[in-house]
């Protein structure tokens, strides 16, 4: 029997930290990445979205480099790109109304919604907000 590969949730942050070499988090990200060895990413289509509109204001060269990244990140086999769905933004905004104390973004709710679904409880952020849901966050300075 083959042997279960462990999955780790790979949020915006980290997308973002590959991709632009001097962002402060790049190395954080890098050095998380190596330290958790072989796993099977997982993210979700509306973490991709958030990527990219951040890296939307940078310019045709970080429009570019994120278009490539996410074209890249679809393809690659050792990462699980969850679609996103009518229920997906449903169940995004009920833990977005349950969580009024905090401050989740929808994404951050359904990017959460999405480890829970898969039993992940591992991410590739520094977003503390992960951490206040019970999530192990990987990425610390």
């Amino acid at each position: 029997m083959a042997e279960k590969v462990k999955r780790v949730f790979a949020d915006t942050l980290y997308w973002i930290a590959r991709t632009v070499t001097d962002d402060s988090w790049n190395r954080p990200a890098l050095e998380a990445r190596h330290r958790i060895g072989e796993v099977k990413l997982v993210t979700t289509d509306e973490a991709l979205t958030e990527f990219l509109t951040a890296l939307a204001g940078g310019g045709q060269y970080f429009r570019e480099q994120g278009a490539s990244m996410v074209r890249e990140i679809i393809l690659d086999s050792d990462v699980d790109v969850i679609p996103q769905s009518r229920q997906s933004f449903l169940d995004g905004l009920t833990l977005y109304e349950r969580r009024t104390d905090k401050g989740y973004s929808l994404t951050d709710c359904i990017s959460m919604n999405a480890c829970h679904n898969e039993g992940i409880t591992e991410v590739l952020t520094n977003d503390r907000q992960f951490d206040q849901e019970g999530f192990t966050v990987l990425i610390a300075r």
